[in-house]
């Protein structure tokens, strides 16, 4: 059963970037929700750098954009909001090696795993919410993002 997923492009360079944003972005959100023992509606936004900024200094009180941010909501039927922005993810897709559609799916997957309830505040945490996120990618047939990306010179 697929989760209710919203999705709403507010940066048109989402588009411009890549055929079929939303496909990615419900391919990889399901794909984190397999096997998961809540489901509800997952509100997900493709912005810019502007409305993460502003996001992340509301919430988190750093003054920067930021890829990717996950807003759980305690609603019965909705898990929450996940807003990620065009510009720090392009950025950061082109400085490791990869698409942007697999930077895409493998942030999707982190936001929605932080709204099941998994962290990474510490390294237990992290070491466990990572190899969550590297079974889910590997399903979907993305390369492990964690792993050292040489640079050849």
């Amino acid at each position: 059963m697929n989760a209710l997923l919203s999705i709403s492009i507010d940066d048109p360079r989402w588009r411009r970037a890549l055929r079929g944003p939303e496909t990615v972005v419900r391919r990889a959100a399901n794909a984190a929700l397999d096997g998961a023992p809540s489901r509800g509606e997952i509100r997900f936004v493709l912005a810019g750098d502007t409305l993460l900024r502003s996001l992340n200094h509301d919430f988190r009180g750093k003054d920067k954009p930021t890829n990717v941010l996950s807003f759980p909501d305690e609603t019965p039927g909705t898990l929450g909001d996940v807003a990620l922005a065009y510009e720090t993810c392009a950025a950061e897709a082109r400085a490791q090696g990869k698409t942007l559609g697999a930077h895409l799916a493998h942030l999707v997957v982190h936001g929605t795993l932080h709204l099941l309830g998994w962290d990474h505040e510490t390294v237990p945490e992290a070491l466990a919410m990572e190899a969550r996120e590297r079974r889910v990618l590997r399903r979907l047939r993305i390369a492990d993002p964690y792993r050292v990306h040489q640079v050849q010179e």
